[in-house]
């Protein structure tokens, strides 16, 4: 019988990305000309995503609720997974080299997803890099009462995943060095109110239902919910805390899935980051990765083995500052530079 662990597991170690982006940057230089870049091209695909999703909730307006349900799990998840890693590489500026510009197309990327969360999910994301495993500062963790509520049961564990964007949500409240009201946090929430209320308005409750549930199934009980057990979940080794995944979903993914290598290269856009793994297999072919999401999903949900408590934390911060912007890789190359704000 499984052993029911009830606790995170403590790491008195530092993150290890930064290391490994130093010793990579040494032993392959090479990586020094993909840093910086910015790919243009992530743009189109949001507006792709955009317009089918808008394209779905017109032709399901006055369908029945088990095709819209289908229609939502089967397809439009899919679109949706891609705008929340459109909204990532914006959160990064990996789009346009104006970092207004990467903003308004976060913003963009937010609308079929109904809840104006793009730049919330900037401002919170990038102190995941900065301080990961730090409970206080680390919105990524489950919470402990999340961790202690679910446990390691299956029906648990579903639910969990079914209303991930709620956790997620509630997770952000503990997290009050990091809160911020800004400009931008109002635009997103004005822009939104009013995609709303438009799609209310010409299309009908019905339309706005289906892309609530494209969020829920993109990043919940699904398949693709499975990434955020893929990224830090210790589920192959109980002391490697990131994982990659290298399979076919990286296409919906945007090659998010290399996840070692864009925590060790933040500053390197997706369409790039296959070439950091080429670039330095010594380093990421040692490390263990996943390859199907079906297959964590399954495990996730039925081994006792794996739960919320199946993380590693730090209290410690380390050297990183509270305004740390996640440049490690980006310093490196120009040390002297100065950050660059909307």
């Amino acid at each position: 019988m499984a052993t029911l662990v009830n606790d995170f597991t403590y790491s008195t170690k530092a993150e290890p990305h930064r290391m490994r982006t130093r010793q990579i940057m040494k032993a392959h230089p090479e990586v020094k000309k993909l840093i910086g870049q910015k790919n243009p091209v992530t743009f189109w695909v949001a507006l792709g995503c955009v317009a089918m999703l808008i394209g779905m909730a017109w032709l399901l307006r006055d369908q029945s609720w088990w095709l819209i349900v289908a229609a939502a799990w089967f397809i439009g998840a899919f679109p949706a997974h891609t705008l929340f890693i459109c909204i990532h590489e914006a959160a990064h500026n990996l789009i346009f080299r104006k970092p207004a510009a990467n903003v308004w197309t976060g913003i963009f990327a937010n609308l079929p997803t109904v809840f104006p969360t793009a730049i919330s999910f900037k401002n919170f994301h990038i102190k995941h890099h900065a301080f990961q495993g730090v409970h206080e500062l680390d919105a990524d963790l489950p919470d402990w009462y999340e961790a202690k509520l679910i446990n390691n049961y299956a029906i648990g564990k579903a639910i969990w995943l079914l209303l991930f964007p709620i956790f997620q949500g509630i997770r952000t409240l503990r997290c009050i060095e990091l809160a911020v009201i800004d400009k931008w946090v109002v635009a997103n929430v004005v822009v939104q109110l009013v995609f709303d209320t438009l799609i209310v308005v010409f299309f009908g409750w019905k339309a706005l239902a289906f892309m609530v549930m494209c969020l829920f199934f993109s990043v919940g009980l699904h398949p693709l919910g499975a990434r955020w057990i893929q990224e830090h979940y210790l589920t192959l080794d109980p002391e490697q805390e990131t994982y990659s995944y290298y399979g076919q979903l990286n296409g919906v993914n945007l090659n998010v899935g290399f996840h070692n290598e864009h925590h060790d290269f933040p500053s390197i856009p997706w369409n790039k980051l296959p070439e950091i793994k080429n670039s330095a297999p010594e380093y990421y072919d040692t490390l263990k990765y996943h390859t199907s999401y079906v297959k964590l999903l399954f495990t996730f949900l039925f081994s006792q083995e794996v739960s919320l408590y199946s993380r590693i934390v730090r209290k410690e911060r380390g050297r990183v500052t509270l305004d740390d912007q996640s440049k490690p890789d980006l310093e490196m190359v120009q040390p002297h530079s100065e950050p660059v704000t909307a």
